[in-house]
């Protein structure tokens, strides 16, 4: 298979040359996009000589389409991968030796191990958790969406089981609560925009992304706000027995099943609000309050 990886970057000098050493002996098509960064980020890469480019970054979206779209190598096919992530063995493995794919494959997914504090979070409805990464240009690409997007391509895709990514959440609670406020605004942002659906098929028969977002659209979605973030999290904590990853899987579960999703409600609540008794439109209750633009130059980590 010709195919390039595509790595997004700002400031990751912690984690660029892991990433791209899980990756040994794959393929030298390699392409880090970089959103001027202004740590070491540049000079590892170089010292690599690792083929980049810089982009200013808008949202992942746009960056991951913008960098597939200006791909010096122009492989038919490209791996998408986050800096914070990792290649397990057994992908490196499936990655050197996958042949004979058929004609009407457009993209595999792959699981993603989530680590958080030391610990594989292996309960909770976690795991697995499949992701379209590895897809032919000619048919996919990033859906437009600010929050919690996933490639999409036209054609069939095909889930590689036990080729996992590895994915580590944050370096430390308080870089994963930061990043997670900034997701939290952006995703109250499309809620009250309305414009959550996105792109990919929501199916309770699809793949498993598109299962997923059914069940976001059309059961989350659809309940009473505050209540259910509750009920998210004594789901994935009880029913899908989250409690089985310990104490680093009660922090992760109760911060990212509960307080996150809290978050974003509260955040929809305060902004209709503030539109309401200042009787203005939600771009300026974003600046004025948030200092936020609709179209915000923010880097909130790597990981999707």
């Amino acid at each position: 298979m010709d195919f390039t990886i595509i790595i997004l970057t700002y400031n990751e000098e912690k984690n660029i040359l892991d990433c791209i050493d899980s990756f040994a002996g794959i393929t030298s098509k390699i392409l880090v996009v970089d959103s001027f960064s202004t740590d070491q980020t540049i000079s590892l890469i170089t010292q690599r000589n690792i083929k980049y480019l810089q982009h200013k970054f808008e949202n992942y979206s746009k960056q991951r389409n913008w960098s597939q779209a200006n791909n010096p190598f122009q492989t038919e096919w490209v791996f998408h991968i986050d800096a914070g992530e990792r290649a397990t063995p057994n992908l490196v493995q499936w990655l050197k030796t996958i042949q004979n794919i058929p004609v009407e494959v457009a993209g595999f997914m792959f699981s993603r191990q989530t680590y958080f504090l030391g610990r594989w979070i292996r309960y909770g409805g976690h795991y697995p958790n499949y992701h379209l990464r590895l897809f032919k240009v000619s048919q996919g690409k990033c859906e437009d969406k600010a929050y919690d997007q996933h490639f999409v391509v036209e054609g069939k895709t095909q889930s590689v089981p036990n080729a996992d990514m590895i994915d580590f959440a944050a370096d430390n609670i308080q870089s994963f609560t930061v990043k997670h406020s900034k997701w939290a605004l952006m995703e109250a942002i499309e809620l009250i925009k309305q414009g959550q659906a996105g792109e990919v098929k929501a199916s309770l028969k699809g793949s498993p992304i598109e299962q997923r977002r059914w069940l976001k659209n059309n059961l989350f979605q659809k309940m009473p706000i505050f209540l259910r973030s509750i009920a998210y999290f004594i789901y994935r904590y009880f029913f899908k027995m989250g409690f089985l990853d310990g104490k680093e899987g009660l922090i992760f579960h109760l911060l990212q099943g509960f307080w996150f999703r809290f978050l974003i409600d509260s955040l929809v609540f305060e902004i209709t609000y503030e539109m309401e008794k200042q009787q203005t439109d939600l771009h300026t209750v974003l600046k004025n309050t948030y200092q936020w633009d609709l179209k915000p130059s923010t880097h909130p980590n790597s990981n999707e």
